[in-house]
């Protein structure tokens, strides 16, 4: 994969993939990872995406993660990112700059991003009018936003936002 905005059709691939990292990140963050998720697009069976694996840990308190976690993710290649722009969430990611295969996003286990995130992937996976709306709408923007990733992904962000809200609605109590 490259930098720039590609969209590939559905592997099945990408959730044995989860299987295997899924195993090494509970390894490396030990007893601090009280829950963890196959996350973003490649967890959607049907749907295309960026060939990224997004995978979700649930921790107790952001700040519990120390320089032992960071080194044992780093030692399966997860190099740690810093984001200040997003204290909510530790993220790490995996493989060359630009053209990156994995990326792990630590939150705060059944926080508000944590529940965003199961909300519009469970969303999508129930609700085929919708998922086929979303890959149109990946396609169109990787067409328009070819090389700029950034200006893809806040073009996605009113969708998203859409999606969750009615996942919200229709999620029984």
């Amino acid at each position: 994969m490259s930098s720039h905005v590609e969209i590939s059709e559905y592997d099945p691939q990408w959730a044995k993939e989860y299987a295997r990292e899924r195993t090494k990140i509970i390894e490396a963050l030990g007893e601090l990872c009280i829950g963890i998720e196959h996350i973003g697009s490649t967890s959607v069976p049907g749907l295309g995406a960026k060939p990224i694996i997004d995978i979700m840990a649930g921790v107790e308190d952001l700040a519990n993660i120390q320089s032992d976690h960071r080194e044992r993710l780093l030692g399966n290649g997860y190099e740690y990112v810093p984001k200040p722009d997003f204290p909510e969430r530790a993220f790490f990611r995996r493989g060359e700059w630009g053209a990156g295969t994995h990326h792990l996003h630590i939150y705060k286990y059944k926080g508000e991003h944590w529940q965003n995130h199961l909300l519009f992937r469970d969303y999508l996976q129930s609700h085929p009018e919708s998922l086929r709306a979303y890959t149109d709408l990946k396609k169109d923007l990787a067409q328009q936003f070819t090389y700029d990733r950034a200006a893809y992904t806040e073009a996605k962000g009113p969708f998203i936002r859409q999606i969750i809200e009615q996942a919200r609605h229709e999620k029984p109590v």
